[in-house]
């Protein structure tokens, strides 16, 4: 129903007027009594043979909502609903920002992608803190946490740390989110040293608390094997419990936009079916090469069932989903848990 009926209606429109109204037309339809228990028995699929447990998590099955979604955590109890395993909210920084101007997300309907520069727009830590203290226990729920754009490079670890001491007594697990092409000083947060300083803060704050919680990097998809090849020597040096493979892209090959649309469209990171071979390619890399040493959370122009099991077999432990949630609806997660279920039997 949602790929020929909603779908089309939905993509003659904004994308991102379209989010806000898909935000507002989930909420408040879930407010119908029955509506979420049919949703649920349309989507939700509940077997012992989807349990996935990583660094002390047990998830009820590894398909998650990536990060930028529910950036400001208003809508994870109602998207529980369609069976994810996990929700990531973010990214949240200190304060709220408007991120960059608009337009600034884009489709490509015949690539099946999506381009978005929005510069993490979100309304503040504080603003995340009091939806996340209405969860209800569905799933298992990450923070994303980031700097705010106009944060000097001398504090960007300060944005970090003040992220994730406020958020760790609400979220399961923390990614810090190095990799967007949409922010500021991007060279900076990819730098070895910078990383290994980040991270080892990071921990450091984490161990005063009496329960830690897992932290993950999310990296970009466009790093070359000398740069995985840091990743893999950054984890084994600090002990961090895993890597989200990957974020966007800023490459622009073999896509079937015009050159033209694309230079109408400018820059921003690539989501979608078009990053989904470079995502995968990553995720074997750092699997094979560090002999599967770390979790690793596969994402990337995950549309099928098929794409998903391509991502597993590379090396990923978990999934998560965003674009192929936007052109294939909520069908998608319950596609990707019955074809798991299918291989485990």
């Amino acid at each position: 129903m949602y790929t020929l009926l909603l779908r089309p209606i939905l993509f003659c429109f904004d994308p991102e007027k379209v989010h806000h109204f898909t935000f507002s037309l989930i909420r408040n339809v879930s407010k119908i009594p029955g509506i979420p228990s049919l949703f649920r028995s349309l989507y939700q699929v509940n077997d012992k043979a989807l349990e996935r447990e990583l660094f002390g998590l047990k998830f009820k099955n590894p398909v998650g909502l990536a990060a930028g979604f529910d950036k400001n955590a208003v809508l994870y109890n109602e998207l529980a609903n369609f069976g994810f395993g996990f929700i990531e909210i973010g990214t949240v920084t200190p304060k709220g920002q408007v991120g960059n101007p608009k337009k600034r997300l884009f489709r490509l309907k015949d690539d099946k992608g999506i381009i978005n520069r929005m510069g993490f727009n979100n309304e503040g830590l504080q603003a995340a803190i009091a939806q996340l203290k209405k969860n209800k226990g569905k799933l298992i729920i990450g923070g994303n946490i980031g700097k705010n754009t106009a944060t000097a490079p001398e504090d960007y670890t300060k944005d970090y740390l003040e992220c994730f001491n406020a958020l760790h007594p609400y979220v399961d697990y923390f990614v810090l989110n190095v990799s967007c092409p949409n922010v500021g000083s991007h060279a900076k947060l990819n730098d070895k040293d910078y990383l290994l300083e980040l991270i080892s803060e990071v921990q450091k704050a984490n161990n005063t608390f009496t329960q830690q919680k897992p932290i993950l990097l999310k990296i970009a998809p466009d790093l070359n094997t000398n740069q995985l090849d840091e990743i893999i020597e950054l984890i084994a040096e600090t002990h961090l419990d895993g890597v989200i493979a990957s974020n966007t892209s800023v490459d622009r090959t073999g896509l079937k936009a015009s050159e033209e649309r694309l230079a109408e469209i400018g820059n921003g990171g690539l989501s979608g079916q078009p990053i989904k071979a470079k995502s995968t390619k990553v995720i074997k890399y750092l699997a094979d090469k560090s002999r599967k040493a770390f979790p690793i959370i596969g994402v990337g122009g995950i549309h099928s069932a098929e794409d998903a099991l391509e991502k597993i077999e590379a090396g990923a432990d978990l999934v998560q989903i965003y674009t192929g949630f936007i052109y294939q609806g909520p069908k998608l997660i319950k596609d990707i848990n019955k074809a798991l279920i299918k291989k485990a039997n």
